[in-house]
C-alpha cells in the first residue's frame, strides 16, 4: 500500500512538471521561437528568392535602355529595400557583374547585401559605392565623421514606419502619445489604451538598424524602457517598416495599427495622411569620382526607375 501511494506520488509530479513545462512553453518560450527559415532567421530576408537575372525572383524586372559598363558601383543596402535595389541592378547592370555562391554574394560581386549596419560601414570604407537605406544613426554619422567621409543622400522614395502586435490584440489603433507612453512605460498595461488586461512588452530591434534609428526618431529623445514582467508574460508591441511586414516577413499571426486613425496604407502614404511616412535614400561618399554613380542615380529617380520603386511595394517620389 506505502508503495502504491509513493508511485502514486511520483506520477503527480511528473504530471505537474509536464503541465508547467507546457504552460511555460505557451506563455512564454512559444512567443519567441522563430518559424522562419535559417538564411531569413539570420539575414532578415531570403536573399536567394530576390537575386537579380534570374526568372522565378521576386524581384520586378523592367526594360531598360540604361546599361552600365566600365567600374560599375558596389551596391549594398538594408534588408527591407534589398528587393527594389536588386531590382535597379538587374534593370541597369550586366549579368556577368553579379556572383551569388548558393550563400552570399562573392567578394567580387557588385551587388552585396550587408544589412543597413554594415552597408553604412561599407560605404564609408570605400567598400560600397552607393547604399539604399534609411537616415543614418547618430553613430552612423559619427562614424563617416572620424573617416573624414561626408555622405550625400538622395531620397528615391517613401515608406512608412508601422507598429504591429498580434492579430489576437483587441487594440487596432492608437495615437501617437499612446505608443510613446507604452515604450517610455508611461503605460504598463493594455487596458490603459484600450486593450485587455495584459501586461505591455514593449519589443524594440538591434541598435544601429534602420528600424530601431527611426524609432529614436519617433521617440524625439524619451526614453524607452523595458519590462521583464512584460517580456514573460505581456502582449507584444514592434516596430518596421511597411514593406518588410507586408511583403517580406509575411507573419499572419500579426497586424499592423493604425495610428491616430489612419491605417498605412500606399494611398494613405502617398496622400500624406499616414503620419509617419519618411523617405529613404541612395548614399554615397560626396567624394566619390565614379561618373556611373550620377547614371545609376538618374535611372533611378527616372519614370523606368520610380516603377521599380513602385511595383517593389514603396511610393515614389514622382
Amino acid at each position: 500500500m506505502k508503495l502504491k501511494n509513493q508511485i502514486f506520488v511520483i506520477l503527480g509530479l511528473i504530471l505537474a512538471f509536464v503541465l508547467f513545462d507546457l504552460s511555460i512553453f505557451n506563455v512564454v518560450t512559444k512567443r519567441y521561437i522563430d518559424p522562419r527559415g535559417d538564411e531569413m532567421k539570420s539575414r532578415s530576408i531570403e536573399v536567394s528568392e530576390y537575386l537579380p537575372f534570374t526568372e522565378d525572383s521576386g524581384i520586378v524586372h523592367v526594360d531598360s535602355s540604361v546599361k552600365l559598363s566600365g567600374d560599375l558601383p558596389v551596391i549594398d543596402g538594408a534588408a527591407a529595400l534589398y528587393p527594389m535595389f536588386s531590382a535597379f541592378v538587374d534593370a541597369t547592370y550586366p549579368k556577368e557583374s553579379v556572383s551569388f555562391d548558393g550563400t552570399d554574394f562573392t567578394e567580387d560581386s557588385a551587388l552585396q547585401f550587408h544589412n543597413t549596419r554594415g552597408a553604412y560601414q561599407a560605404v564609408v570604407d570605400g567598400d560600397a559605392d552607393i547604399i539604399f537605406c534609411a537616415k543614418p544613426s547618430e553613430e552612423q554619422l559619427a562614424y563617416a565623421e572620424e573617416k573624414g567621409v561626408e555622405l550625400k543622400m538622395v531620397p528615391i522614395g517613401y515608406e512608412a514606419f508601422v507598429f504591429i502586435v498580434g492579430k489576437d490584440n483587441p487594440v487596432d489603433d492608437l495615437t501617437i502619445e499612446q505608443v510613446q507612453g507604452l515604450y517610455t512605460g508611461k503605460y504598463k498595461n493594455w487596458s490603459e489604451v484600450g486593450g485587455d488586461n495584459r501586461l505591455v512588452d514593449a519589443v524594440q530591434r538591434n541598435t544601429g538598424s534602420g528600424s530601431q534609428t527611426a524609432m529614436l526618431s519617433f521617440m524625439n529623445g524619451q526614453e524607452m524602457k523595458k519590462s521583464v514582467m512584460g517580456a514573460l508574460t505581456g502582449r507584444a508591441i514592434g516596430f518596421s517598416f511597411r514593406y518588410y511586414v507586408e511583403g517580406l516577413s509575411v507573419n499572419p499571426d500579426v497586424k499592423m495599427l493604425s495610428l491616430n486613425g489612419v491605417y498605412p496604407s500606399e494611398e494613405n502614404i502617398a496622400n500624406g495622411t499616414y503620419p509617419i511616412a519618411s523617405n529613404f535614400y541612395a548614399v554615397y561618399d560626396a567624394s566619390n569620382e565614379n561618373e556611373n554613380i550620377s547614371l545609376l542615380l538618374d535611372f533611378i529617380l527616372s519614370d523606368v526607375g520610380q516603377r521599380i520603386v513602385k511595383e517593389s511595394g514603396y511610393t515614389p517620389m514622382q
